[in-house]
């Protein structure tokens, strides 16, 4: 006898969720992000032209993250549009904040 499917507020059946293979495929692109992070930590050359590169190799693992580890990917669209406009709004004012305070400045 199997377990019934697992019945949200309004009755909806909630499945689709990930395997372990799809966890471990998702941690281990966090892995070589994490990784190719460092190396370009490494690279001296880059000098400021890091930051947008930081900035979005840390916001790629962080919607991944929030896809996957906080099951946002399988919950009502609504919930990932919220997320990601806070995600873009904060990003936005970060290097606005930034370039306010002259981060930008050529030398």
């Amino acid at each position: 006898m199997t377990a019934p499917a697992q019945q949200g507020q309004e009755g909806a059946v909630h499945t689709g969720h990930p395997t372990p293979a799809t966890y471990f495929r998702v941690a281990m692109t966090l892995v070589v992000l994490t990784i190719l992070e460092v190396v370009l930590f490494l690279i001296e050359d880059l000098s400021y032209g890091i930051i947008p590169i930081l900035a979005v190799l840390s916001i790629g693992k962080f919607v991944l993250v929030a896809m996957y580890y906080m099951h946002l990917r399988f919950d009502h669209r609504i919930f990932n549009i919220m997320f990601i406009s806070g995600l873009v709004l904060a990003v936005g004012m970060v290097f606005a904040l930034m370039g306010l305070f002259t981060w930008f400045r050529v030398s």
